[in-house]
């Protein structure tokens, strides 16, 4: 007897694993085995002997990552909270507020299985996305009940995608994931399989809950690809135009925003505290969309996107249409926080994907064209299940011949050598494998020890290209994570999560000579230690390390900088050839955490909440050193003198001096004693709207973006905990989940409409004849006045 047609789109069906497998036709053993082999491919070539080597990884981004998931695993976790205070970058940022939090805590569960190193952990993790998104692909087709060999051929175009070289950090491919985009390519492909379990909510009405918790992890996990996912989702409810389709998404789009409310909320209502790297827009916009190279893809694509609008394709559309938005979004995204780059990823697998389309449909067209009697279905069924193996072989051997990995005997040879694997290699083997691992650990242990000897705090390093040798040019970012946070790192990764990051970039470039200046509209000074030390001292900075001939000589005639320990020399390979490369730590004087002020701050109205104006007002108080002991303020007590941010030197109002005392610091908390109350105090820690103090008013934001506070005991104490805002979000994502359980319980018992809705490629192959044995149609049959659904009588396959 056979099964429900049904079974073949719908999830969750009952039987054992064993009748299952049994169950199997030949064209779903031959799409497990081109799903499969691409998902393998993908998996070898990033190399899992490195994967499972416990060793950090380096290299770009993802050598500074490593230091969030253990911070989080350390610090915030064991104090009930997903989000948090981490004192270790830019003189504290909010963590991960501002970034991305399914991977991070991700990797932090798997951390925690027995017997698994954190390294290896964090490894598994990075590749997740890339690894996943062949099967993501090809859920997407079959749960969209594309007919095979569809769903296959969309999972074998990912691998192309993933090898592309044409960009290298805009996210979804290997090299964009190996330069630290690993949350991009986790999402991307979780936004794939949404899109998959969205088209069975369209088609049947079940899986609502699932579709919304898929749609809350893609946006926890990058909200770029979101954008891409919530617009494919409003084209595949407009493909179906119907008040159900419409419902129907909604109520996914509302789930899916109520699970990320407790990241969601508190990041858009502290926006004004965060910082924009003013990247540039692209606009060389034919070379980047319609490369020389790739004039195959785009024209098989456009054979996919030709197809699926003759043969009425919802899927095909949906891509159709998505390529051509995202196309659209590069050349018109005005220049602003989200980088129009950024969209590039989304027009490329488009265009992968369409032209897999296209070789299904051409596999279709020569199957459907045999003539050969009564062995004509035998012909088209085996020529079904030949397709998928074929397509990934042949995909396969073009994706590998740069990669240089083909076993000997095959006879194929290319001078185009991919750097992927050496990229993979350098990232994996980790800082312990590297060349430079004495001088990398040196200087770690050089700072250790420091912090040991003359107490912890905050470092600034000093910039130069070569300290990629290191394992990336941000390797010194994960101080804080080899000293167990005593000596923090001024300088960290996520660089729009802090107000504060602007002023280590200028602090950076008056403290080295050859610095990297990242942000755009900043005015870098040169080399400057003389103008640089009283800005270390602002910002609570420590230690200052040098290693350049210029900078450690104006450093040691700096009266209120002290040599306290040098590290080296090692020889480095520099442009002009190797030369040694040593390293003077100096503490720097002055640099309290807590200080008084001389001065009452002078606000500024208009500046709250506008982070342009604040950046602009602070920028400018922060190159004027005759106004640099008078703080501009964002509000503060009606005592405090108000004037506008240009309007001169503001008035200096002496206040009674005070002496702090009994500096101690925490997870998310600062506390200090002071000798009489009554003077503003002066906390040099990021602001940001989850500090309270107690012992105090306050605090208040001061400029460049610190904390100041009036204490009206003899004891403050300061901590980071929840806002209106955040316990909204936690509300709001209690809601959701409590939501998605009722789905969930009424989805379960509600019985699938599938027979109401046609089957994806309603004037194509509908899979008639592909299988061991002819269709049986469902024996209730239509509804009368409704038509017999094309495809809805196929088997499983």
């Amino acid at each position: 007897m056979r099964r429900d047609p049904s079974a073949a789109v719908g999830l969750g069906q009952h039987g054992s694993v064993l009748d299952r497998l049994r169950a199997l036709s030949p064209a779903a053993v031959a799409t497990g085995v081109a799903v499969f082999g691409a998902s393998l491919f993908v998996f070898l070539q990033l190399r899992p002997d490195l994967l499972f080597a416990d060793t950090t990884p380096a290299g770009g981004d993802m050598g500074a990552h490593v230091w969030g998931p253990a911070f989080l695993r350390d610090h915030l976790l064991p104090h009930g909270r997903l989000t948090g205070w981490a004192p270790d970058w830019y003189a504290g940022f909010p963590f991960p507020n501002f970034y991305f939090p399914v991977p991070t805590l991700l990797i932090v569960l798997v951390d925690w299985l027995p017997g698994m190193p954190y390294n290896v952990a964090f490894k598994l993790v990075s590749v997740l996305g890339l690894v996943s998104m062949p099967v993501a692909a090809w859920a997407f087709g079959h749960l969209a009940r594309l007919p095979a060999p569809g769903p296959a051929c969309l999972a074998v175009a990912t691998v192309p995608f993933l090898f592309d070289r044409g960009f290298t950090i805009y996210g979804g491919n290997i090299p964009s994931t190996l330069a630290g985009e690993f949350s991009f390519s986790i999402s991307l492909s979780l936004s794939l399989l949404f899109l998959g379990v969205l088209a069975q909510v369209l088609d049947t009405g079940r899986h609502r809950a699932l579709a919304g918790v898929l749609l809350g992890l893609t946006f926890l996990s990058h909200v770029i690809p979101t954008f891409f996912a919530i617009t494919a989702a409003v084209v595949m409810a407009l493909v179906r135009p119907s008040v159900r389709a419409a419902t129907r998404t909604a109520v996914v789009g509302v789930l899916a925003g109520l699970l990320g409310a407790f990241w969601a909320l508190p990041f858009l209502a502290n926006l004004p505290y965060t910082n924009d790297m003013g990247w540039e827009k692209i606009t060389t916009y034919r070379e980047n969309l319609l490369p020389y190279d790739g004039r195959w893809l785009v024209a098989l694509a456009g054979v996919g996107a030709v197809g699926a609008l003759l043969r009425r394709c919802r899927l095909g559309t949906v891509l159709t249409v998505m390529a051509l938005v995202s196309a659209l979004g590069f050349r018109f995204a005005p220049q602003g926080k989200i980088w129009n780059a950024r969209l590039l990823p989304f027009w490329f697998l488009c265009l992968y994907l369409l032209a897999g389309l296209a070789l299904a449909w051409l596999i279709q067209a020569v199957a459907l064209a045999v003539r050969a009697g009564p062995q004509r279905d035998r012909v088209r069924r085996w020529a079904t299940v030949a397709a998928p193996p074929a397509v990934l072989a042949a995909t396969l051997t073009l994706v590998a011949l740069p990669l240089q990995r083909l076993p000997g005997w095959m006879p194929f040879e290319t001078t185009d050598t991919s750097f992927i694997p050496a990229w993979t290699a350098w990232n994996y083997s980790g800082y312990e494998r590297k060349a430079t691992a004495d001088q990398y650990f040196g200087v770690v242990d050089t700072m250790a020890e420091v912090g040991r000897s003359n107490g912890c705090g905050r470092a600034l390093w000093e910039y130069e290209p070569e300290l990629n040798e290191l394992g990336t040019p941000l390797a010194l970012m994960l101080l804080p994570y080899w000293t167990d946070g005593c000596i923090g790192s001024l300088e960290g990764l996520y660089y729009e999560s802090s107000a504060t990051t602007p002023f280590n970039f200028l602090a950076a470039s008056e403290l080295s000579k050859r610095p990297s200046r990242p942000q755009r509209n900043l005015p870098y000074r040169d080399l400057d230690v003389a103008t640089g030390v009283p800005h270390l001292q602002m910002l609570g900075v420590r230690y200052y390390m040098a290693f350049s001939a210029e900078a450690k000589s104006a450093a040691a005639a700096h009266p209120d900088l002290t040599l306290v320990a040098s590290d080296g020399p090692y020889p480095v390979n520099y442009p002009e050839g190797v030369r040694d490369r040593s390293w003077d730590v100096y503490q720097v004087a002055g640099s309290s955490l807590v200080v008084p002020l001389g001065h009452e701050p002078v606000v500024v109205p208009g500046l709250k909440g506008s982070e342009k104006k604040w950046l602009e007002a602070s920028v400018d108080w922060w190159n004027d050193e005759a106004r640099a002991d008078v703080p501009l303020a964002e509000d503060g007590p009606s005592a405090w003198a108000r004037r506008a941010a240009d309007d001169g030197v503001p008035p200096r109002r002496p206040v009674p001096p005070v002496e702090v005392s009994r500096i101690r610091t925490g997870d998310g908390r600062i506390s200090f004693d002071l000798d009489r109350p009554g003077s503003p105090v002066l906390v040099r820690a990021s602001y940001f709207p989850n500090w309270k103090a107690s012992g105090a008013e306050g605090p208040w934001r001061v400029t460049p973006n610190l904390m100041v506070v009036v204490p009206t005991d003899d004891h403050v104490d300061l901590r980071y905990g929840y806002t209106p805002v955040d316990l909204a979000g936690f509300g709001l994502s209690g809601l959701g989940l409590a939501g998605a359980v009722v789905l969930w319980r009424r989805d379960r018992r509600r019985p699938a409409d599938v027979d109401r809705e046609p089957a994806d490629d309603v004037d194509g192959w509908t899979g008639e004849g592909w299988d061991e044995e002819p269709a049986e149609p469902p024996q209730d049959g239509p509804r009368p006045g409704e038509p017999v659904p094309v495809g809805a009588n196929r088997s499983e396959d």
